[in-house]
């Protein structure tokens, strides 16, 4: 076995190289430095005093409205099917499809030309009837002249054949003649009779005739807006049986919508105090916000959903809202006052309900069950658990427990604050 030689140090700088002595060197220094960062660095963990950075606010009192949130449908005011009432050649058009019109305003004209003359023709027959009448009373009074005369004439006759001047048959002649003189009159009465009616049923011919002239201009019934044109101009029409257009009312508007049953009671409640508001949001802005009222329950709960209808009344004058339109609707039952507020986010829920984390005065953190009501856009009313004026936490819920210390961002340096060491190493 062949002995290692021992070298003393004295004769080392002798044998040793320069390359070698100066990597012996750098080898202790590198050690050395590497212990004082260790020490360094473990000293630093030493100092940190573990508190979870948070975001926090404040629980917050105020007034609240108390809302049903359904979605709801816009329904017209009221839809008129425009029809022609008579037949014959559309020659007129006098609106564009989608136009709003008032009411009064002429839609459509129709071929006026076999009316007007179904007119005239009507007016002829009451100049004639007119006519007949004059002639009618004309007779009469002629009748009743001679039958006066004749009358005068059987009593004188009368009066004779008693004094034995005429005859028997002669008297009896002159009274059959006044007789006959008394039913022409009659007769002559009925002719007068039948004449007025006559007059009556040819008046009422013109009338009819006015009405027809009349509905070959179609006016619109109702403000309103338009809607497909289905006649063309220069087509014939039957009447009653074509479609011409439609009009919808949309100033004011309806919207139609849904609340569950259990919900029936409090808004009778609410309703026999007073108009409920009603607000209607667009679905795809929700900035644009239309508040009416509800105007109407319907009779009956629908079974199948166990839901009723309800219509909210708007008077729409800038046309935001649009028949067959799909809305957020929010009913407003009533106004709760001083109830407590605090953001959604707040809210945690956990195996026993839903808790918040309150900052205490001491910076750590309490978990607090809570009850929670209404939800107010971004906020949370919360029925039971806080108080105005505490301190919870809105972010960093997942590193808290039940004491854990904080640190909010009013504890924190600000972004262009930095730390400044002394000489003795130590920050001032």
């Amino acid at each position: 076995m062949r002995r290692s030689r021992f070298i003393p140090f004295s004769r080392l700088h002798t044998l040793a190289t320069p390359a070698l002595l100066l990597s012996i060197l750098c080898s202790t220094f590198s050690t050395g430095c590497a212990s004082k960062s260790t020490e360094a660095a473990g000293g630093g963990g030493r100092r940190g005093d573990g508190a979870v950075p948070v975001v926090v606010a404040t629980v917050t009192q105020k007034d609240v409205p108390v809302n049903i949130d359904v979605i709801g449908n816009v329904e017209a005011y009221s839809t008129i099917s425009v029809k022609a009432q008579v037949g014959g050649e559309l020659t007129g058009v006098s609106f564009h499809e989608g136009d709003f019109v008032k009411k009064g305003d002429e839609l459509f004209t129709i071929d006026a030309r076999p009316y007007q003359a179904a007119l005239g023709q009507a007016n002829a027959n009451l100049a004639r009837d007119t006519a007949s009448l004059g002639q009618a009373e004309a007779n009469l009074a002629r009748d009743s002249a001679n039958e006066k005369y004749a009358q005068s004439q059987a009593a004188r006759y009368q009066k004779l054949f008693e004094a034995g001047v005429v005859s028997s048959e002669q008297t009896d002649q002159m009274r059959s003649s006044a007789d006959a003189l008394a039913q022409t009159i009659l007769a002559d009465k009925a002719a007068i009779e039948s004449a007025k009616a006559q007059i009556g049923a040819s008046k009422a011919q013109i009338e009819n005739a006015k009405v027809q002239l009349g509905y070959t201009a179609i006016r619109s019934p109702i403000d309103g807006r338009t809607g497909n044109l289905t006649v063309k101009q220069g087509n014939l029409v039957a009447a009653n049986t074509v479609e011409l257009v439609t009009i919808a009312q949309v100033e004011p508007i309806y919207v139609t919508f849904s609340v569950p049953e259990a919900q029936l009671a409090s808004i009778k409640n609410y309703m026999a105090q007073g108009k409920l508001p009603v607000t209607a949001t667009q679905q795809d802005d929700s900035s644009q916000k239309e508040v009416g009222f509800l105007s109407f329950i319907d009779n009956t709960v629908d079974p199948t959903t166990g839901t009723i209808k309800l219509k909210g009344t708007f008077q729409n004058t800038d046309r935001k809202l649009w028949p067959g339109q799909f809305v957020r609707v929010s009913l407003q039952l009533t106004t709760q006052p001083h109830a407590v507020i605090v953001p959604n986010q707040a809210v945690q829920t956990g195996q026993n309900g839903q808790f918040v984390y309150v900052v205490k005065t001491d910076k750590t953190v309490e978990l607090r069950p809570v009850v929670t009501g209404a939800r107010i856009d971004q906020d949370l009313v919360i029925s039971r658990g806080l108080e105005p004026g505490e301190t919870i936490v809105t972010e960093g819920h997942l590193r808290l427990a039940p004491g854990s210390k904080v640190q909010t961002p009013n504890d924190r340096p600000g972004p262009g604050t930095r730390e400044v060491k002394g000489p003795q190493g130590k920050a001032s």
